[in-house]
């Protein structure tokens, strides 16, 4: 029995030990202080990172690694085919810039157009890292090109910081099909993530765009103002999931580019504490957008210019200080909302209403309006197919119906 434990306390001591570095040695990962960064948040360490991720392509794809430390990138990089870039994070983090696998943006300081800070190719992921703009202003701030940008098939994030980006995630200038986000944590202070072009399923998820850097009146009044989380061009069955913005001027945007609009499946996922949750300017009218299990704060808009199916189900919404109506409807598309509740609409009690209506369908069923007393539902004119059915209105049910078309109403509750 000693003799067994002995052995077992020398197999033990000889296995090696995990670290940072031990990555870096193996076949097909590369450690970018091996190829001379310094990470001292000085010495400009662009062309380290370069010489490793070109070797990594060059070795038939790999992981580059990041050690602890702070990187100064004074250009940008491009993460070549079948490459990775990877620092030391699991899971995305809160304010660790200069902690963990930290990178330093600073190209491209007062104009939003240029290279993207890292650059993804097909195959390729960013994985495991915090990026700082050390030069971003808290008080007035000022454009950056995008932070992340990507150009081919399965472009990868996974479990980074963008403390501060002026525009977090371009998936929309060049196509990027199959693209996967995961476990992002931002602070867009203009742009979060845009998709456009992507003709084969994108995927989102666990995405939380939240005051990471800064909480500033200015930071806050600028992007409240300005800013827009998600922005879905021309996408092909996109999923997003567990996602979360708040302080946006727009939470989620849909709207169309050169190659038209797109569709979009989104569930536990919410726009909190913005003047505009939803904004729809378009989908495609053979599949549209659907919203499932999300949480609003707090207007929901559809343009006149959408032509297809918007549904929310089993959604909340909730008012702020300046919220009229829930939701303005307008286009020739149909709305849905199926076993939603409503509260806290016109704030200033001005008489607006809940929902207000004036596109070409709109179903209400299995819905609590929860503000007792408040006019819920007006139909307008354009009205062509309602559907209010198995609601319940407290306070009773004030509807101010103007259509001119078919409207059916039936099984509510008025108390």
């Amino acid at each position: 029995m000693l003799n067994f434990a002995f052995l077992l306390a020398v197999f033990l001591l000889a296995l090696p030990v995990n670290s940072q570095e031990s990555p870096a040695g193996q076949k097909g990962i590369y450690s970018v202080t091996s190829f001379g960064a310094k990470g001292d948040g000085e010495t400009d360490d662009t062309a380290a990172f370069q010489n490793a991720l070109k070797s990594a392509e060059n070795g038939g794809g790999g992981i580059v690694f990041v050690p602890t430390g702070t990187y100064m990138i004074r250009g940008h990089l491009e993460i070549p085919e079948n490459v990775t870039l990877e620092g030391v994070f699991r899971a995305p983090t809160a304010r660790t810039q200069h902690k963990g696998s930290t990178l330093l943006a600073v190209e491209g300081k007062g104009r939003d157009s240029g290279n993207p800070f890292i650059f993804l190719h097909s195959n390729s992921t960013v994985k495991g890292i915090t990026v700082f703009y050390p030069e971003q202003s808290k008080e007035k701030p000022v454009p950056y090109p995008w932070c992340i940008g990507g150009a081919g098939d399965n472009c990868s994030i996974i479990d980074v910081l963008l403390v501060n980006p002026w525009q977090a995630v371009d998936f929309g200038t060049a196509p990027c099909g199959r693209h996967l986000i995961q476990r992002l944590y931002a602070q867009p202070l203009h742009k979060g993530i845009f998709v456009d072009k992507c003709f084969d399923v994108g995927r989102i998820s666990d995405v939380h765009l939240w005051p990471f850097w800064e909480a500033t009146p200015a930071t806050q009044e600028y992007m409240s103002a300005n800013a827009e989380a998600f922005i879905f061009g021309r996408t092909d069955w996109e999923y997003v999931n567990n996602s979360f913005c708040i302080w946006y001027k727009v939470g989620f945007r849909f709207t169309e580019f050169k190659d038209g609009p797109g569709n979009v499946i989104i569930s536990t996922s919410g726009s909190d504490i913005g003047p505009t949750a939803v904004l729809v300017e378009n989908c495609q009218a053979h599949a549209g957008i659907v919203f499932s299990n999300c949480q609003f704060m707090s207007h929901i808009e559809v343009k006149e210019t959408n032509t297809g199916p918007v549904k929310f189900n089993n959604c909340g919404f909730w008012g702020i200080p300046s919220t009229t109506t829930h939701a303005t409807i307008r286009g020739s598309g149909h709305a849905f909302f199926n076993e939603c509740h409503f509260n806290g609409w016109d704030q200033a009690g001005k008489g607006e209403p809940c929902i207000m209506a004036d596109g070409n369908g709109l179903t209400v069923s299995s819905c609590d309006f929860m503000d007792a007393g408040k006019k819920q539902i007006v139909l307008g004119p354009n009205s062509k197919a309602v559907v209010i059915m198995g609601n319940r209105f407290r306070g009773g049910m004030k509807l101010d119906n103007q259509s001119k078309g078919k409207v059916e109403v039936g099984l509510n509750v008025d108390e």
